[in-house]
């Protein structure tokens, strides 16, 4: 518990924030217009009126018309507290222009004052008008108010008087003045989280909202390496728009902060950031187990935010206790880490005792820096995602967070991204002092968009360890250089190597097919003998996915399958497996499996829902110390094998898997990702050979309720 404090902390300090962007709500002038839009769009509604408003009442003078003149003038106004218009300057070649915008703006009906702090205060702007007229309707959005340059509560201009003052007294008024000054600077928040370098949160249902945006036949997106940065799915949807059709008509802070916007909100000329405090609260029943309830109580606060231009922060500090189904549970148990720890929770992390129960912690944030439209460097600790389906075979979410450097290289039709990582083996065979075995993990990920249609991926990773104080090697910081070569150049038992390659076909604008091949050990002879090598460790996936499936808005459907063959992932040397806190980074099954899984997704403005089966077949270890390997645990030593060759899929303890899992919510805020749902899920499990070291519970019935800020992915269907 001792990270409780920390969120306590935060949520009052949020609260504090919260409290402060209240007291500093800046609202826009508003025209009769625009009285009954939501608050998110009453700016641009005051832009359009006073737009529409000039334009169409401006009248160019005849001297003007007579010469054929073309340009622009630039006309700074202000809205008084009284909700007057006056003009403060005109730049503008002709005298009769400048009386023109004068005698404009003074027939403009009284509007609303603007207010800060909650008091009428005066606004002012700077707004461009194009001779001939017919140019604003061409120049488009560029023919907008530019700036909103200055606020303040006494005076009707900006214009400073030069201080006659002593230097000493006009300095210490400066320093006196200085923690105001920064409240002054703040304006309007602008949204610059959907062009930011920061990630979207990586949930299967959140990116569905865009996904088919980005797959349309002619878009040059990238769409394997995830998460996205906002930034990279702009171009192809709108976040703010999407989230204003959703927005509650609610005036109340309360209301607003609620349903529409973030908890704090501050934004200046050269950063800004949002805060939330956030939750995932989850109470149900597992109807097969020998307990009453299952819960989940996660409380979590998030900051994100940009500093200057391409620099952008995130953190979340997760405080959560729970107990889950009976077969979560085992599970967790199962992968638990040496040194008396009783669980991991998968996907989270390692669990400490709360009573019967699991209490985990858990820690995500990174930095992100795009220092042009071609690069981005990300330092930070949580994960990553290599492919198209549900599932990836390359690189997946389903094990913890864990540190990480990346960089993103987009130009032409390329993308290629490079990730090195730092993992952790937990097993008591390695642990020394209390201390757990690190290794690393280096990714080179690059896609080719060949034509507008097609897509192909090569993927090639490696993993070594801190054998002979080796430490991160810094043979594999080279970008371009390809793995094998560093491995066997470093030592024939230097690291582990896996190559992969992927591949999206775009039928339609709404249907198209994606697909994986993971070889984990190349050789040639092994692969296609015929004769089930061991060393045959090849995994392949193959999916489909149908957009505004027949014709009907927003539902989706895709269809996956995957199989991984015994072995794959595994290494004689098992710290240099494809894994981490005793979870795989690829498929959460491990290996001798194959599955077929069927989704079915739908949205409608707040609401939405999904259907998911999966039918299955999977090879379970005989042993509990693995010993034979049948190669299915990725942590087994494939030294240990039965045999070289007649290696068969199911080897082991074959089992049946059969997954069905519904969900239904509603998306209480969607600046935030907060919804409410309810989800069953119904589970079988059947083993040739129950209880030969298999303990998992083989039925499973369980019903949630939950209220959740859906940042990160849940995997329960194993």
């Amino acid at each position: 518990m001792r990270i409780l404090p920390v969120i306590l902390s935060a949520f009052f300090v949020l609260s504090a924030f919260a409290q402060n962007d209240l007291q500093q709500d800046e609202r826009f002038p508003v025209f009769s217009e625009c009285e009954n839009v939501n608050y998110e769009a009453q700016e641009s509604c005051f832009y359009a009126q006073i737009r529409s408003k000039v334009v169409s009442d401006f009248q160019v003078p005849d001297t003007v018309e007579n010469d054929n003149f073309q340009g622009k003038i630039t006309i700074l106004f202000e809205v008084t507290p009284e909700g007057k218009f006056r003009v403060i300057y005109v730049d503008a070649v002709y005298d009769e222009l400048k009386q023109e915008a004068e005698r404009v703006f003074a027939e403009i009906e009284n509007v609303k004052p603007a207010t800060y702090n909650g008091n009428p205060i005066y606004m002012q702007f700077r707004m461009p008008i194009y001779i001939p007229l017919e140019l604003n309707k061409s120049k488009g959005d560029s023919n907008q108010i530019l700036e909103q340059f200055s606020k303040n509560d006494n005076s009707s201009t900006s214009t400073k008087v030069a201080s006659t003052k002593p230097k000493k007294e006009k300095q210490e008024e400066i320093y006196s003045e200085e923690y105001d000054s920064v409240s002054k600077s703040l304006s309007a928040y602008k949204h610059q989280q959907f062009s930011s370098s920061l990630n979207i949160p990586f949930s299967h249902e959140v990116y569905n909202r865009f996904d088919d945006e980005m797959n349309r036949v002619g878009t040059n997106a990238h769409t394997a390496s995830k998460p996205f940065l906002y930034s990279d799915v702009k171009p192809y949807y709108d976040f703010q728009k999407e989230n204003e059709k959703l927005a509650y008509d609610v005036d109340s802070w309360f209301g607003r902060k609620l349903f529409n916007e973030h908890m704090v909100r501050v934004q200046s000329e050269k950063y800004w950031f949002v805060a939330d405090v956030a939750a995932d609260l989850q109470i149900g029943k597992d109807f097969n187990a020998d307990f009453s309830t299952t819960y989940n109580n996660t409380r979590a606060a998030v900051i994100q935010g940009g500093i200057g231009k391409g620099l952008n922060f995130y953190a979340a500090v997760y405080e959560s206790q729970g107990r889950f189904a009976q077969y979560f549970n085992q599970y967790a148990e199962s992968i638990r880490p040496d040194g008396g720890n009783p669980a991991i929770i998968p996907g989270r992390g390692i669990a400490k005792e709360f009573g019967e129960d699991y209490d985990y912690p858990v820690a995500e944030g990174y930095i992100s820096y795009s220092p042009s439209e071609y690069f981005n460097f990300q330092f930070g600790h949580g994960k990553n995602f290599i492919g198209d389906g549900y599932r990836s075979l390359l690189m997946s979410d389903v094990a913890s967070p864990y540190p990480y450097f990346k960089i993103n290289t987009t130009f032409w039709k390329l993308k290629y991204t490079n990730t090195w990582m730092s993992m952790r083996d937990v097993r008591p065979e390695v642990t020394e002092s209390g201390s757990f075995r690190t290794k690393y993990v280096a990714n080179h990920y690059l896609s080719y968009n060949v034509t507008k249609r097609l897509n192909i991926g090569l993927f090639e990773s490696v993993i070594w360890e801190n054998d002979n104080d080796r430490g991160f090697d810094i043979n594999y910081l080279n970008p371009v250089i390809f793995y094998r070569a560093i491995e066997f150049s470093t030592g024939s038992r230097g690291g582990n190597a896996l190559i992969g390659l992927t591949g999206k076909y775009k039928w339609s604008n709404h249907f198209n097919m994606y697909g994986q091949l993971m070889i984990d050990e190349f050789s040639s002879s092994d692969i296609f003998g015929g004769e089930q090598s061991y060393k045959n460790k090849l995994g392949f996936q193959l999916g489909l996915k149908y957009f505004n499936a027949f014709n009907l808005e927003n539902l989706y459907l895709q269809l996956e399958f995957n199989k991984v063959r015994p072995y794959t992932y595994s290494h004689n040397e098992i710290t240099l497996n494809y894994g981490h806190n005793n979870q795989s980074l690829a498929h959460l099954w491990g290996a001798n499996f194959r599955e077929l899984i069927a989704i079915a997704r739908y949205k409608k403005d707040r609401l939405y829902g999904h259907v998911k089966f999966i039918v299955g077949k999977r090879g379970f270890e005989l042993e509990p110390d693995l010993n034979p390997f049948y190669g299915s645990d990725i942590y087994g030593n494939d030294e240990l094998r039965p045999s070289d060759n007649g290696n068969e899929m199911f080897q082991g303890n074959a089992a049946d898997f059969i997954y069905g899992e519904l969900e239904l919510g509603y998306i209480v805020n969607p600046a935030t990702n907060l919804k409410v749902y309810a989800n069953l899920i119904n589970r079988n499990l059947n083993a040739d050979m129950p209880g030969v070291n298999y303990d998992f519970q083989k039925n499973t019935t369980w019903v949630n309720f939950g209220f959740r800020t859906d940042l990160f992915n849940w995997y329960y269907d194993f």
